[in-house]
């Protein structure tokens, strides 16, 4: 639906509506829920000089798997256009000439015939692509042979026995929920590396490879015997001997065949047999192991749906991709000795891990990554496996807790089909209208080089293309796009003229059908020098907050941490002295839109968040923690950012309050979701009740409900988030009570506590600067004549 039109119809629905701001929202909610797509502006300026005044970026937030219970996927192919520089698909926003049959490409102009098949279309016959309500469809393509999913186990055996009991159970429960027709594979390591064979009766047979040799993909599939003999072509297609299926399905059987066995021989696995002697780390192999599944796959079922699942317990501590030594004391890298180039094999073990990382995601597989450890495993240099294929991340204490066993069994969730919720080697492909180029995409995706009109120069993330791959992905995976108005000032887009997007995601389905999922969106351009309120109106703070979070997280990753935070800053002031209205050098005249007003408000959260602060968090943390940010929807990213709290209490029904420390009061239950953790927190008075047993007397009936009433909403969160966060139960003065403290915005602090009286909250001990006072800070910035 086109914005004027929404903006009219809302306007005579009602005299007493205001504001045009709700419609704004909803339009943007509707548009999200029907498409995935949220952008930080939805009325585009219409040249480069007034977007680049923006300060915020033209970007948007896309799921390309966003559930919906209303789109059944069409059982044909799309009709592209014919132009071999554009291939954009039939959609809604073309223009049709029923009577000759013919339709105009809206992003290349091209005139196209339509296909034979499409003979009967009229006005009143029109196939779903054409619909309005169609901007997003999905087509089930019916070509090309269907493969299995693949799941190959690396599992670590230098773990404690309890660790390495649940570990087997775990494993052995997952087979039960895999399709039967699905490939399983085993590979274990200590010291040395074992790649089980699995068809082999009643007899374990396994091939042990040295873990401190580093081998090459054709060494690994020459040992494994998995070299295939020249192939009789038939047809254009390579046929499957029988000697070649028996050769991949050695070390990769259907569960249905092996599930018994499987079970048995994770069963009977072992400690790692090699002595550790007092003062030593066991020797660990993962970058080998990891190295001969990624050969292993490449080498029988390159281009299919498959996981590597890796289970580690530790850091590699020798061979190729080891992280830190063996002699217990000298530690695992920390911040500061990578400030200090102080991390010995960090640079050679990030390199090893990328590389293997892009060879797994040039064959289309994804690598998953269970880190259960007291201490650090590595996962800062193993990260880029995890985040270039799409893999997941878990981070925990031991493989006998409850967040990982949940955790890993969420990974196998059915959605509303009876379907996994997973897909596999997908494209994504962006085509845009002229007058737009692509800058680049952020998210669990490598680039795949499509060089084009529509790519600019200027890159932001993975740029340089329009297209990337994305090995894996669920309906929640998010990627952050970016574009480049390069419409020039001197040529004006016509009046309601409207510029054009498609996204064009074809993927494995986990029914093992090929799918194209379109979505084709339009949003109108506007002059920024007289329509200036236009665009103002249709921003969308939330997700331009998310968006240039994510661009922050991703300078992170590659540059100090204060010149981030200064770009950040830079950034906001700029964008209030845009959009701001104030009198010069009078903060006190400054004001913010309705549309404006909570986005500094997210920047003071995200200066403080864990994805740019790596104080009290240690490298592993800080990747993970980024990890899951740069593949969240918009929903679960503001979370991140701002955590939401909740109040419970006597005075009423449990309600939102400010993550400010004004809200922790004595007689109150807090709870905080942070997105990795969620806190209970019980006020002062509240704890000592608790202390003196009120709740298990009968005429304080109601003082145990209102404990309860957290505990409830509590277990909703933990039940349905992946992964599961992490639980705490907390009260005043307790020592976890810091994960509450260290997360609300200290307006009374040690500092200011006699000017505020103390009966408005608890003070929290920090010299970090509050809301207010950013707040007042950013003002006299944002109206200063100097700046």
């Amino acid at each position: 639906m086109a914005l004027p039109k929404l903006l009219l119809a809302v306007r005579t629905r009602s005299k007493s509506f205001c504001s045009p701001m709700a419609t704004y929202l909803e339009f943007i909610q509707q548009n999200e829920e029907r498409d995935g797509v949220r952008f930080s502006w939805n009325v585009w300026p219409s040249s480069r000089l007034e977007a680049t005044r923006m300060v915020v970026p033209l970007a948007c937030l896309l799921t390309p798997l966003k559930e919906r219970l209303d789109l059944p996927p069409v059982q044909y192919e799309p009709v592209l256009c014919s132009r071999s520089t554009c291939k954009a698909v039939l959609n809604p926003l073309c223009q049709v000439d029923y009577r000759a049959k013919l339709w105009a490409c809206n992003f290349c102009f091209q005139r196209n015939q339509f296909p034979p098949a499409y003979a009967g279309i009229s006005d009143i016959n029109q196939p779903a692509e054409l619909m309005p309500q169609f901007s997003t469809i999905e087509y089930i393509v019916q070509r090309g042979p269907q493969t299995p999913l693949i799941f190959l186990y690396v599992v670590d055996t230098c773990l404690e026995e309890e660790d390495l009991q649940a570990l087997k159970e775990s494993l052995q429960m997952s087979l039960s929920l895999l399709p039967a027709d699905a490939l399983v594979g085993l590979i274990t390591f200590g010291r040395m590396v074992q790649v089980h064979e699995l068809s082999c009766e009643g007899i374990s047979k396994s091939y042990v490879f040295r873990g401190t040799k580093d081998l090459t993909a054709k060494q690994i599939q020459d040992m494994l015997g998995l070299l295939r003999p020249a192939v009789p072509i038939q047809q254009g297609r390579p046929l499957q001997t029988p000697e070649q299926l028996a050769i991949s399905s050695r070390f990769l059987q259907p569960v249905h065949k092996i599930d018994m066995n499987l079970t048995d021989l994770l069963g009977e696995l072992q400690r790692d047999p090699w002595p550790v002697t007092q003062g030593k780390r066991p020797l660990r192999s993962t970058g080998v192991a990891l190295s001969i599944a990624v050969g292993l796959l490449e080498g029988t079922f390159p281009n299919t749906g498959a996981r590597i699942m890796l289970f580690t317990g530790g850091p590699p501590t020798q061979g190729p991709g080891m992280v830190v030594g063996d002699e217990l004391k000298t530690p695992i890298r920390s911040w500061h000795d990578i400030e200090k180039d102080n991390a010995r094999f960090m640079k050679k073990a990030t390199k090893y891990y990328e590389t293997l990382a892009n060879r797994t995601a040039a064959s289309g597989h994804c690598i998953d990554i269970y880190a259960c450890a007291l201490d650090q495993t590595g996962l800062l240099e193993m990260k880029c496996c995890a985040n270039l294929t799409g893999g997941h991340m878990v981070m925990g204490d031991s493989f006998n807790t409850s967040l990982f066993k949940q955790t890993f069994q969420r990974v196998f969730n059915k959605g509303f089909n009876g379907e996994f919720r997973m897909a596999f080697g997908a494209t994504l492909d962006v085509k845009t209208s002229r007058e737009l180029k692509i800058a680049g995409a952020i998210g669990p995706c490598i680039s795949l080089n499509a060089k084009g009109p529509c790519v600019s120069e200027n890159e932001l993330g993975t740029g340089g293309t329009s297209q990337w791959k994305i090995c894996s992905l669920d309906p929640s995976t998010t990627l952050a796009i970016y574009f480049e108005v390069v419409n020039q000032h001197s040529a004006p887009i016509p009046q309601g003229g409207r510029g054009a997007v498609q996204f064009v995601t074809q993927y494995q389905h986990s029914s093992m059908q090929k799918r194209i999922r379109v979505t084709t969106i339009a949003r109108n351009w506007a002059d920024a020098q007289t329509q200036l309120q236009h665009i103002e109106a249709a921003f969308d703070q939330e997700a331009a907050a998310v968006l240039m979070a994510r661009l922050g997280v991703y300078r992170a990753e590659s540059e100090e941490g204060p010149d981030v935070l200064r770009w950040l800053d830079r950034q906001l002031i700029r964008l209030c002295q845009k959009f701001g209205q104030y009198n010069k050098d009078d903060p006190n005249s400054f004001r913010l839109s309705e549309s404006f007003s909570l986005y500094p408000q997210f920047m003071f959260h995200l200066r403080r968040s864990p994805f740019l602060q790596v104080f009290n968090n240690s490298p592993d943390e800080s990747s993970y923690y980024r990890h899951h940010f740069a593949r969240q929807d918009l929903t679960q990213s503001l979370i991140m950012i701002q955590p939401i709290l909740y109040a419970y209490s006597f005075h009423g029904p449990p309600e939102p309050v400010l993550l400010d420390s004004s809200s922790i009061l004595p007689d109150r239950i807090l709870l905080m979701d942070t997105f990795f953790q969620i806190v209970i927190y019980l006020g002062e008075t509240i704890a000592q009740w608790q202390k003196a047993g009120y709740q298990d007397m009968p005429e304080y009936e109601n003082f145990k409900h209102l404990l309860q009433a957290p505990l409830d909403d509590a277990q909703e969160i933990l039940q349905t988030r992946f992964p599961m966060p992490r639980y705490i139960h907390t009260e005043h003065g307790g020592s976890q009570a810091r994960f509450l403290l260290s997360k609300v915005n200290p307006s009374q602090t040690h500092n200011n506590l006699y000017a505020w009286g103390q009966e408005s909250g608890a003070p929290i001990l920090t010299d970090d600067v509050s809301l207010q006072v950013f707040m007042d800070h950013l003002k006299k910035l944002a109206v200063s004549s100097a700046s």
